[in-house]
């Protein structure tokens, strides 16, 4: 609810001395709405006629006369604070409990917990024995999945012992075929080294031999050499001495 009043200096007398403008708008009262519980029964808290409300109003009309309203204002005004009074205390008296509505709210809500204790009770029991059940097969399935992986364990632990008893024979035989073959290629390797120094002896005993007989083929050739030297020189001087002698 507004009011627009346009005063003098004096706050008695209006503008003009001839406008009164009263501007209503209607307000809109939200009630807050209780929530729906469990067994609950309405109660009416607290009677229209026992609300009383908080002023005079009749002291509040003549107090807004004395201060220079209308008499039709002062009634408007006073009307809508009462209006306003009126729905804040409805609001108020919503959100409020009685003693007594609080024990039988609290006795329906303790015999619903005492539904609830026995309907636990109750589900507790079939729930274990459900899960009694359920615990002893999951039990006999694992104790029989533990025998199915003790026998694979078992015949895998064969199947690997086997194989690696046969791949060690392999490497044994392996290792045995290696070794013969490094012996073989051992005892080839000596024959053709002494082999090979037999050819060295031989090849150095010919060419010592070969040496031997080209120095001899030397000296000898050397002997002819310095014996033919030696005949021509002695032939070049007898043909000189004869021919000196024919000169003379």
């Amino acid at each position: 609810l507004f009011y627009i009043l346009d005063l003098t200096s004096d706050g008695k007398n209006w503008v003009n001395k001839s406008t009164c403008f009263c501007i209503m708008h209607t307000i809109d009262f939200h009630m807050t709405v209780p929530a729906v519980t469990f067994n609950l029964r309405k109660v009416e808290l607290t009677p229209l006629e026992q609300r009383k409300l908080t002023f005079d109003s009749h002291t509040m009309v003549t107090e807004l006369e004395s201060r220079g309203f209308a008499k039709c204002q002062a009634e408007l005004i006073v009307s809508a604070l009462v209006t306003l009074t009126t729905a804040n205390m409805d609001i108020v008296y919503k959100d409020m409990v009685t003693k007594a509505h609080q024990e039988i709210a609290v006795q329906q809500l303790m015999a619903h917990l005492d539904s609830i204790r026995k309907d636990m009770v109750i589900l507790e029991k079939t729930e274990f024995a459900n899960l009694r059940s359920e615990n002893m097969k999951m039990k006999r399935e694992l104790e029989q999945l533990k025998s199915r992986l003790e026998e694979e364990s078992q015949k895998v632990r064969a199947e690997t012992k086997l194989d690696i008893n046969l791949e060690n024979s392999r490497i044994s035989d392996m290792f045995t075929e290696q070794e013969k073959k490094l012996i073989e290629a051992t005892t080839e390797f000596h024959q053709k080294k002494a082999d090979l120094e037999h050819d060295n002896m031989e090849i150095s005993k010919k060419m010592d031999f070969q040496v031997a007989s080209l120095k001899t083929l030397l000296e000898s050739l050397k002997l002819e050499t310095i014996r033919y030297l030696a005949a021509t020189v002695f032939s070049c001087l007898a043909i000189a001495l004869g021919v000196y002698r024919m000169w003379r």
